[in-house]
Parts: C-alpha cells; structure tokens; sequence
C-alpha cells in the first residue's frame, strides 16, 4: 500500500485537484451542532495556520481523487464558499464573487465546466441547489442527506448574514465606509476558510481506500451498520461502464424507499431485521463481521437485490399505505396497523418473512391474515395491557419462526410454522388475572389523551360483529363516554373510571353530536333509537355508578381474553 502524505491549505487544495466523493461514503451528517463549532472554530476564533486535521484521498486520474476521509469537513467548507460567493453578489462585489466560485467550479482541461467537489449519494441536489451560480434547473424531492445539506447552507447563511447586519448597523460608518467594512469583513471570512491546514493523505489503490474506509471514522463516529454493508457491497460490484452503476443505484433506491417513509425507519435496524428474518440470530453490533466474511464477491449481488426488493416489503409493514393493500386484504392491514399501534418491533424479522412468502405465493392470504393475527392478538395482551417485556426469547423466537419460513420447502411446511408460531404465542400468554387486573388501565378523557388511540381501537374490536347501526368504517366513528365527563369529581367518579372502557362506547360523529355532554338517563334513549346494542347490565340502569363501570370493565377483561383475543 504506497502512502503519500504532504502538508495543504484549502486553497491549494482546492486550486490543484477534483474531488469526488464516491458512492461507498455516508451521507452528509454534520448537524447544526457541528455546523457552529466549525463557524466558531474558523471564523469567531480564527487563529493563523488553524489545523483541521487529515483528509485521505486515492487517485482516480491526473489530479483526480476519491475522498476516503474528510468528506463532511471538505463538503462544509465548499457550502460556506457558495454562501459566501452569493452573499458576495448580492451586496455587489461580483468580481470577488467570481474568484470564489473558482474554487467552486472551473473549466477542466477539456474546457468544459466540471464542479471541484462532486458527490454521487446527493447528485443532482448539491450542485444543481447549492454549488450552480445558476438557478436550480432540476426539480429535487429532498431525503435527508439533501435535508442536512439544505440545513447546513441556510444555517451557515444566516452566520455570514449576522456578519452582514452587524456592518450595516454600525451608525459610525458613511455609506462608503460601510462597504468597505463589508468587503473586508466577507474577504476575512474567505481567507480564514482558505488558509485552513490539513494534511493530505494520497494513496494510488481504489481497493487500499476501502479497506481504509472501514477502519476509519469522521469526526469521531463510528461508522453505521449501513456504512459497513454499503462499502462491502459496492466494494465487489464495481460498475462495468462509468456511466451506468447498477450497484450505486440500487443502492440509492434501497435507500430511498427507507427513508422516504413517511415514519422515521432506520436502515440499520432495516438491514439487521432482514438478517434475522433469514439468517442465524445476532446482535447487530456483530453482524457485519459475520457478513463480511460470509458474503463473498459471487454473493454480493444477490444480498444487494434481496435488500432493494424487502426494502419496499419493510416500509410497508411500518407504512401499511405504501403497501397498497387490497379491500380483500383489508384484516392483514389492520393487523400491520395495530402492531404500529402498540409500539412493538420485536416480530418484525417475522413478519417481514410472512410478508416475503406471501408475495411470493408460498403462503396464501388465509395463511397470512391467520398468522398477523395471532400476532396482533399476543401484543395487545401482553404489550399494550399487561406491558410485558421479553428478556429475549420472544425476540429469538420470532427470528427463528421468521428462518424457518425462509427455509420451508412449500406451502404445506410454510403452514406448519404458522401454527407453531401460534402455539408459541398461545404460551406466553399473559394470565387471565393479568389481564384483569390492568385492563382497568386503558383510559381515555379529555384530561387522560394518552391513549385514546389505543383505546379505540380495543372498542372497534369489541363493536366488530354487533347488530349496531355503526357504519362499517370506524375511521368515522368517535368515543362516546356513557357518564359524561362532567360528572368528574362527583359521586366519586374520577379520570380513571371514567375513562375506562366499561363507560365507553363507540359512536357516529353525527350521534356524538346529539349526545353531547347529557346525563346517561337521557342518552340511553337516543342509543337505542340508533339501533346500538348496548350489554343488558346497561340497558337496565337509569344511571351508572362508579361500581357499575368498574364491573363492566372487569366483565369487558373477561371477555377480551376468553373471546376477543383469544389465539
């Protein structure tokens, strides 16, 4: 590995090379944290010959080179020199707004213009948004590298504006004077930047520069999970013909369908989750040493399209709409919606296979509609009323079900694990006395919000099935307290019997309306003329008291378990 280092400034940096930033490296990162340091480091608290540290480089041509290391310092500085060269034009200076966009853009030696820092992960947003002299030609949706990117010019604009509006204020100076100041304010800033030291590390192997990258971090960050795998991957399909990157667009498409969500879903638990849903059971601090050496040159291809193709298949289990389920797969959207609902993830290796299968044919709709019930059902016990939490062996045994139905041969063994897994489930079932005791819990009042999507959606399972003149959509339908929230305070009723499930009911909007907030003697007569079924234990009362909720909530835990939501 030849290794040459030589002592720079970002001038001459700048002035005697093009860099590009290639497609095994992270995405912008630095923050509005970072983005004050430097601005403080550089401009607030200038000191001569200020060292920011080693930047590693590999040759792709005659002054041409790959950034390894130093991608996020190299890519802020060229955002201040276009805040800078706009802020310079804007206030008349166009011949010192020129000479910085020289270190931005400049004629190559074939006379075409070629921008001095190019990057492929955000291309065309950075140079067309950020770098262009020009107005921005081409229309971008902006993930979040382009986000940060964004965050990091408008931030970086505002500091060099402040620099502005402290000289335009200044009442001691003319008008002449106060552009004189200005100009040498704005030339102070661009001089600190371009004065800035660094050593330059060249290595003359694309191949030395990955292994580089892997051992390296950026401003002290451990590289990501996704780092590791991209740079694995992309390290063995290089692209045949420079024009057309297969692998770095896949890439960029797995990417974008992640992070185009519209929940906040991380690659790395994305990546991690897939592993489990095929392969042997690892924490995901461990995972890319086994994948780097399980993952060979002739394997890497088929990992890259297996993760673009389950990338869609992960944000639709996040994101039920992305999934344009059908009417007929309604149940199955529901079920994904709910597991959503009770904040759980320890199924997701699981589901993601049971979903897989399914679109592939193994599994039949009734298969899997069977088996994210029986998931449903578990977590609404045992997550969202009991507030259980596994040690780890659900979690292992749901990435073991999730193998398993990777490996099942057809249908019939694919089957097989579907009832193992609702046998599984059916034993770790909390107890009926668990469930007794905390269904009392699940409150919903004006004061008590919490929860009131979770409390809602235990009535629509409830309402499902009643002869009521429900519409079927329960989207529109709200919770209606049977003692009003107005009795809170009086005859011993409080946020925490009012708000249980045995005083609520589910309703029309318009009905909620007629309701409002009347005593329950006048509005058991509007519920019935409705055509709602309420329990005989409430059909029977002119009024409810706090007893009365609290039996029937009891009565409501009894039957969640022994019916509802019984596996």
């Amino acid at each position: 590995m030849k290794i040459e280092s030589t002592d720079q400034d970002i001038r001459t940096l700048l002035s005697s090379a093009y860099y590009r930033i290639p497609r095994f490296q992270r995405p912008y990162s630095w923050d509005r944290e970072n983005i004050q340091e430097f601005w403080d480091d550089v401009v607030q608290d200038k000191a001569a010959d200020y060292f920011i540290g080693s930047m590693v480089i590999y040759r792709e041509g005659s002054q041409r080179f790959g950034i390894v290391d130093g991608q996020q310092r190299l890519t802020t500085i060229t955002i201040l020199l276009c805040v800078l060269r706009n802020c310079l034009g804007k206030h008349g200076f166009a011949d010192l707004a020129r000479g910085i966009h020289g270190l931005i853009e400049r004629p190559n030696i074939d006379n075409k213009l070629e921008f001095i820092l190019a990057t492929e992960s955000s291309y065309p947003f950075f140079q067309d948004h950020i770098q262009s002299w020009d107005k921005p030609e081409v229309p971008v949706a902006p993930l979040r590298e382009e986000e940060t990117l964004q965050n990091a010019y408008e931030q970086l604009g505002k500091l060099v504006e402040g620099v502005v509006s402290s000289v335009e204020r200044d009442t001691r100076l003319n008008d002449e004077a106060r552009r004189t100041e200005l100009q040498k304010r704005l030339i102070g800033i661009r001089d600190a930047l371009l004065d800035l030291k660094l050593i330059a590390v060249k290595l003359d192997d694309e191949d030395d520069a990955y292994i580089i990258f892997e051992t390296l971090n950026t401003r002290g960050k451990d590289l990501s999970l996704t780092d590791l795998v991209k740079n694995h991957i992309t390290k063995h399909l290089r692209g045949k013909n420079e024009s057309v990157d297969p692998p770095k667009v896949k890439w960029q498409k797995l990417q974008e369908t992640i992070q185009g969500a519209a929940i906040d879903l991380d690659t790395d638990s994305f990546i991690h989750h897939y592993w489990l849903s095929k392969y042997d059971y690892l924490p995901a601090k461990r995972l890319f040493k086994v994948l780097k050496k399980r993952v060979t040159k002739a394997k890497s291809k088929a990992l890259l399209d297996a993760l673009l193709s389950d990338a869609a298949l992960y944000r639709s289990i996040h994101e039920t709409s992305y999934g344009k389920w059908t009417k007929q797969e309604q149940r199955i959207e529901e079920a994904l919606r709910a597991l959503m609902l009770f904040k759980v993830r320890q199924q997701t290796p699981c589901v993601l296979s049971l979903i897989r299968e399914y679109r592939s044919g193994k599994i039949k709709m009734k298969h899997l509609q069977d088996a994210l019930i029986a998931i449903e059902k578990f977590h609404f016990l045992f997550t969202a009323v009991t507030s259980q939490r596994s040690s780890g062996g659900i979690s292992k045994m749901y990435a073991a079900l999730g193998r398993r139905l990777f490996e099942a041969a057809d249908t019939d063994a694919a089957v097989r694990v579907i009832t193992d897994l609702k046998v599984k489930l059916r034993e770790r079932m909390p107890l009926l006395g668990e469930v007794r005791a905390l269904f009392p819990t699940l409150i919903y009042t004006a004061n008590v919000t919490k929860q009131r999507k979770l409390v809602k959606y235990a009535l629509t399972r409830f309402s499902e099935g009643k002869p009521t003149a429900l519409a079927v959509d329960y989207d529109q339908t709200t919770i209606e307290h049977l003692v009003p929230q107005s009795a809170i305070g009086t005859k011993g009723l409080t946020d925490t019997i009012v708000g249980q499930l045995g005083n609520l009911v589910l309703v029309s909007k318009e009905l909620n309306k007629q309701l409002r907030d009347k005593p329950f003697d006048e509005k058991k007569p509007l519920l019935i003329r409705a055509g709602y079924d309420l329990p005989d234990e409430i059909r029977g009362l002119e009024d409810i008291t706090k007893e009365d909720i609290e039996e029937r909530t009891k009565r409501m835990a009894e039957q969640a378990y022994n019916q509802i939501w019984r596996i």
